[in-house]
């Protein structure tokens, strides 16, 4: 007995598992459910992505700079060496060969140098803080790049994604439609098998029939291209889920927004540290007509087969004895007075490009608001339009209900069904279409105000 009602337990919670799992599995998508894959795979987001961390990396890169520049250089050298005498620090490539014309032994002699040096910038008169400045408005003006490329691309998911929808509708109305119609020609064949109708009646049901078979195939056609278009955002090979055309052709009432700010809009973020990238630049154009401060330090080492009496070796190894140690320390100016011009040229012009970017962003600040206003009166006016369709839909079905039945009772004649049909076709092909134009507008409104919340919740 126990064995009994453990078994029915097993079979009991597999069947539910079971009905679970194709519950999952049949659940429709939503937009906002395929927009993680699109962040996690397109490459376009990828390479923005990246472009975000060349502009951080070229940040520290900078700082970097900034710190104390630390060179150190060795050289063994064997050749002549006649000049005068002297400590001095050789840059890479230059040799040091001094020695003076008191000298005996042989003409050659081998020589070894080492030396570290020290270069600090220390006063620029603040041209480094505005190059640190510069470069970190550089960097946030990439994220708002970033931003809005992966902004544009929602409005791209959204957009192929409402085709898709609108093709599987159309679809479901095509398959809809020949079905009526393969009902109708199956009745007015049997009934002019049986005498009460002419078989013409029989020829043009059959031709209607087709017709739809056919449109039924474009529409087919149709949404295996959008399905494509929206596997390539997603980087994808099939959709988990059959699409969600209930939710397409009867939406939700969107909440109207009582007051849209827009100043933190992707794209009016890009143009607005644009401007501010600009001026910045300018201030450094300026600042590096100013004159540069250095901190300098450095030590050497000195080997040399010239003896302290006079005798000069030639033997290689002679070269590292002798030896001298010289310290440097010092600050030094530098001051390019031919760029005082040039640079005053290269502010101005960074001047105007920031001009021209806050120029860019009012412009498009008004259209967008513009636009948002135009918007919303359509979205509100569309969707009043969406419910009379709907309530018309639902009437021309009653109305070919009740023309169909009174065809089978021989009442009305087939061209009169006919023309009902085509009536409830074009009622059903209204509020598709209908449907398309407000989600249309939703997309376009939410690209506006950067809120896909309504689409990604809703479709």
């Amino acid at each position: 007995m126990m064995k009994n009602i453990m078994t029915c337990g097993m079979f009991s919670m597999f069947i539910l598992g079971s009905n679970t799992l194709y519950a999952q599995e049949n659940q429709p998508n939503t937009l906002g459910s395929l927009w993680p894959l699109v962040e996690a795979n397109y490459p376009g987001l990828q390479a923005k992505n990246a472009a975000v961390a060349v502009s951080q990396l070229e940040e520290q890169a900078l700082k970097s700079s900034m710190l104390p520049q630390v060179k150190m250089q060795a050289q063994n050298s064997y050749g002549t060496f006649e000049g005068s005498s002297g400590a001095f620090f050789p840059q890479a490539g230059f040799f040091n060969v001094s020695g003076n014309q008191a000298l005996s032994g042989s003409n050659v002699t081998a020589n070894s140098f080492a030396s570290t040096t020290l270069e600090w910038e220390v006063l620029t008169f603040g041209r480094q803080q505005k190059e640190k400045e510069a470069a970190a408005l550089k960097t946030s003006k990439t994220q708002s790049e970033q931003e809005a490329y992966q902004l544009n691309l929602k409005k791209i998911l959204a957009n192929r994604y409402i085709s898709l929808l609108y093709h599987s509708a159309k679809l479901n109305w095509t398959a809809k439609n020949t079905q009526r119609l393969d009902d109708i020609r199956k009745i007015t064949a049997g009934l002019s098998a049986a005498g009460l109708r002419p078989a013409a009646d029989s020829l043009l049901a059959s031709s209607s029939y087709m017709q739809a078979l056919g449109e039924q195939d474009q529409w087919t056609g149709a949404k295996t291209a959008s399905q494509i278009k929206v596997l390539e955002l997603l980087q994808t090979d099939s959709l988990s889920a059959q699409p969600p055309v209930q939710r397409f052709v009867q939406p939700q009432p969107a909440q109207q927004h009582q007051e849209l700010l827009i100043a933190n809009h992707p794209v009016l973020q890009t143009l607005s540290k644009q401007e501010d990238y600009y001026a910045t630049q300018a201030e450094v154009s300026k600042k590096a007509a100013l004159p540069s401060v250095k901190l300098l330090g450095g030590y050497a080492f000195r080997g040399s087969g010239i003896q302290p009496n006079g005798t000069v070796s030639a033997a290689w190894h002679d070269g590292f004895g002798n030896t001298t140690n010289n310290v440097l320390a010092g600050i030094g100016l530098t001051w390019n007075l031919t760029n005082l011009h040039t640079n005053k040229i290269k502010a101005a012009s960074h001047l105007k490009e920031a001009e021209a970017s806050r120029f860019l962003q009012e412009e498009y600040a008004q259209a967008m608001q513009a636009d948002i206003s135009a918007s919303q009166q359509q979205i509100r006016l569309q969707f009043a339009q969406l419910q009379k369709t709907d309530a018309a839909l639902k009437q021309s079905q009653d109305a070919y209900a009740m023309y169909l039945a009174r065809y089978k009772s021989g009442l009305i004649a087939l061209s009169e069904l006919l023309q009902i049909s085509s009536l409830l076709e074009q009622a059903e092909n209204k509020h598709i279409e209908a449907s398309r134009h407000y989600w249309m507008l939703q997309a376009e409104e939410a690209t506006l105000t950067a809120n896909f919340d309504y689409l990604f919740n809703n479709l």
